[in-house]
């Protein structure tokens, strides 16, 4: 049973080093989750620059991110966790490549607009650190990065359980919610309390991953308030 300070669906070990990791970045995670952004989203109020904005800013995150579930493919050390990945991979060039391609010609995005805009620092911070994960081919650091994007969208997605009408809103809100991406989620953080290093002489694992966990929810953060800052 979960012993996070925020509310999640997610089950963690209530001694695991994955609770321990929550635990120690709760106030960051919880006011990522009630961020004026995700507020507005269920409300249907975002303004579209912010959208657009949030929308292009994310989209630089794709191709670092299959890299990632393509690093854990080949980093994995079982079977059936590199075949969870391989489908993964497949439902992301299906369902949300699609959504983004879609809610840009809604927002009136033309390719150069996307394809390669200037980032801003917390993207470029993020897109490094999943790059990173994958130049040091190890299953847990990937796993660490892949964990706070995910699992984080998961909770806003799930925080609230109004529908809004565009679908530019709400198609967002149901990648990140529902038994699926619930699984998936379940799935990757199970995945990180089983490899996360325990050893007293693997330490410095161990704190390297810590670190990065700390890394990954401040950018999160960061990426949502630059939407506005901007």
């Amino acid at each position: 049973m979960t012993t996070t300070d925020i509310d999640t669906t997610i089950t963690v070990a209530a001694d695991g080093a994955v609770s321990a990791l929550m635990r120690s970045t709760s106030r960051q995670w919880a006011e990522a989750v009630d961020h004026r952004f995700v507020r507005e989203l269920f409300a249907g109020t975002v303004d579209d620059a912010v959208m657009r904005d949030y929308l292009v800013q994310d989209y630089q995150f794709f191709e670092s991110f299959l890299s990632m579930l393509g690093a854990c493919v080949a980093h994995a050390d079982e079977l059936d966790a590199k075949l969870r990945f391989a489908r993964q991979l497949g439902m992301l060039a299906a369902d949300e490549d699609t959504y983004f391609v879609d809610s840009f010609a809604e927002l009136g995005v033309l390719p150069d607009g996307y394809l390669d805009p200037e980032l801003t620092a917390p993207t470029a911070g993020f897109r490094d650190l999943m790059d990173e994960s994958v130049t040091s081919a190890s299953y847990p650091q990937l796993l660490i990065v892949l964990v706070v994007a995910e699992w984080l969208y998961l909770d806003w997605a799930e925080s609230q359980e109004a529908k809004p009408s565009r679908q530019v809103h709400r198609r967002w809100i149901d990648l990140h919610r529902g038994d699926a991406f619930h699984g998936w989620v379940q799935f990757l953080v199970d995945e990180l309390e089983r490899v996360f290093p325990t050893d007293d002489d693997q330490g410095s694992d161990a704190e390297t991953l810590s670190r990065t966990w700390h890394q990954a929810v401040a950018l999160e953060c960061d990426f949502f308030d630059n939407v506005y800052e901007n």
